[in-house]
């Protein structure tokens, strides 16, 4: 019996990926958003089709309502009703302190970690409340470790976006708790994914692997097991839960 429809955005590569290989091994069809990087997003609905599971490739900016509307468009046309949403999708651009970076790189930032999160939650809640004649679901946004760090130095910005994903997973969790929709957060830390070389940080895991209690960067499937729990039900009654997948850091 398959386990519902999923959304996962930024889907294609990394953290994604891995949750929805995972997704679609445990029953899930699953809808791979990407912005760019479209053989990578094909590749794994290939794959996934050929373990037999039901996937679907759609491209869009987060970032921008109409891409987002379209996405969920798709997915109800392709998969069906809307069961869980993985807002996955993020960026992360080049190291700055606060007083060099301008406007247009703190309104992108905001623009894909936070408003982008909060409108694809807002769909999902269109579709999935009972209020709204849905039949419950879940939500887990992807946050970071750098939220409770701050990147002093470095990505003070990004932290205030991932911060922001923090907050807003409270304040669903107790608008939806009534609804039948649970929503929870994961922060990942250090993870092996291609996200630090777009920042032109391609050696930052081991740099600062000392750090990290565990002497070691998470793999990407390691924090989509902890995304897979909170959507099953076995997270029945956790909601405004914020897992942290960092390492002990």
């Amino acid at each position: 019996m398959a386990a519902g429809v999923m959304i996962i955005t930024g889907g294609g590569r990394g953290i994604g990926a891995a949750t929805a290989r995972l997704a679609a091994r445990g029953g899930y069809a699953v809808c791979v958003n990407y912005l760019r990087n479209r053989t990578a997003a094909e590749a794994l609905v290939h794959e996934i089709r050929g373990d037999g599971g039901r996937a679907i490739a759609v491209a869009g900016d987060v970032a921008v309502e109409k891409d987002v509307l379209n996405l969920f468009q798709e997915t109800d046309r392709s998969l069906g009703p809307l069961t869980a949403l993985v807002n996955n999708a993020g960026i992360v651009i080049g190291r700055s302190r606060v007083e060099a970076m301008d406007a247009a790189r703190l309104q992108r930032m905001f623009a894909t970690n936070s408003v982008g999160a909060l409108l694809c939650a807002r769909e999902a809640i269109r579709r999935m409340s009972t209020r709204n004649g849905g039949s419950g679901g879940a939500i887990v946004n992807v946050s970071s470790g750098a939220a409770r760090l701050g990147s002093a130095g470095e990505w003070v910005d990004y932290a205030a976006s991932k911060g922001a994903v923090d907050t807003m997973t409270i304040g669903l969790a107790r608008e939806l708790a009534g609804e039948g929709i649970r929503v929870n957060c994961v922060r990942p830390g250090f993870v092996n994914t291609e996200i630090h070389a777009e920042a032109g940080e391609a050696d930052r895991i081991q740099r600062l692997r000392e750090g990290i209690p565990m002497q070691r960067g998470g793999e990407p499937e390691e924090v989509a097991r902890a995304i897979l729990w909170l959507l099953s039900e076995q997270a029945s009654y956790s909601t405004g839960a914020i897992l942290d997948v960092t390492g002990g850091r």
